[in-house]
């Protein structure tokens, strides 16, 4: 434990330093190809929707014998041979199965199919229609909340912060966050279904949270500095990064192991798909966000100010006086 303590007053004296703010280049291109790879997933592995946003049918058998997804196959193409069927068992003992856009006799006819199929009852067979329009206006309404989400946030912290580099840099660290977050949803295989983008939503406000903490602790530092610090402005950045490092971490640490605890119930024991799409997205959110607060947005901030004239004047100054007593020692 002390040794520990040791760690975090070394990193917030400045004793012990990670190189953000300089390394930054590294980083950069880090980010840059983490990003890359998650936007060129779609070409490798389709982006799949669930039926809220695609619109469709779907059964659920409740309890059959036996869970053989092939059976609901040929069910549907029994009645619909150029239907699509997704088969999925939920909860561990029911059959869902979802198709594409049909007519009130061919949903009641596969319905039929699917109960002599897996020899139920056809009272054991539910079905439910999501018609186009309806899953285009959730599309259209997730995509504003994602909008007025960050617009909120880039006026607000502007306000906050009485800069728009500080700003900018969070929502360039947001739209990070939310980039590599869905990548990796989509490459897991996951759909992409509301509970999936309340997931994402939460995963924005826990990185907006991280960012905004660590951007006070950079204000504090190059505020009080003044003109008289004895460190650059990239310096002052890189200090509070790392003073608000351990803080970073331990929260992170502490979000991410219930939220994984609820990922391996939902996923593995109960078989709830709703908890396994909310705590996958939060899950890699986490992790994603702390990262691109720490290596993202604060050298980014750091690399918007450094070209300001009266901060290249003083970074300027505080080099040369080094120079000198470098000399002089």
């Amino acid at each position: 434990m002390a040794s520990m303590n040791e760690f975090g007053n070394n990193l917030y004296t400045g004793k012990t330093s990670f190189p953000f703010v300089a390394k930054r280049r590294v980083w950069f291109i880090i980010a840059i190809v983490l990003v890359a790879g998650s936007v060129l997933v779609p070409f490798l592995r389709p982006v799949e929707f669930s039926i809220e946003f695609t619109g469709g049918s779907q059964f659920t058998v409740v309890a059959p014998a036996s869970t053989d997804q092939t059976k609901a196959t040929e069910a549907v193409q029994s009645v619909v041979p150029e239907s699509t069927a997704k088969v999925a068992i939920v909860g561990g003992t029911d059959v869902r199965v979802q198709t594409s856009q049909m007519t009130q006799s061919e949903t009641l006819a596969v319905a039929d199919a699917l109960a002599e199929a897996y020899d139920v009852d056809p009272a054991e067979v539910t079905s439910s229609f999501i018609g186009p329009a309806w899953g285009a206006n959730v599309t259209r309404q997730s995509l504003w909340g994602l909008a007025i989400f960050l617009a909120l946030t880039f006026l607000i912290l502007a306000i906050y912060f009485r800069t728009w580099k500080m700003s900018a840099a969070a929502i360039i660290g947001l739209l990070d966050v939310l980039v590599i977050t869905v990548g990796v949803y989509a490459l897991a295989g996951f759909e992409i279904s509301p509970a999936a983008v309340i997931g994402f939503l939460t995963i924005l406000a826990y990185s907006l949270y991280d960012t905004t903490v660590v951007f006070d602790k950079i204000r504090e530092n190059t505020t009080e500095d003044g003109e008289n610090s004895a460190r650059t402005f990239g310096e002052s950045v890189n200090l509070a990064v790392n003073q608000t490092l351990v803080r970073s971490i331990n929260t992170s640490i502490v979000a991410a192991l219930p939220v994984g605890a609820i990922l391996f119930i939902g996923a593995f024991w109960l078989g709830a798909e709703t908890l396994t799409d909310i705590s996958l997205s939060i899950f890699v959110g986490i992790i994603v966000a702390t990262y691109s607060t720490l290596f993202v947005a604060a050298p980014l901030y750091s690399l918007f100010r450094e070209r300001e004239p009266q901060i290249v004047e003083r970074d300027g100054r505080v080099l040369e006086l080094r120079e000198r007593a470098a000399v002089d020692a």
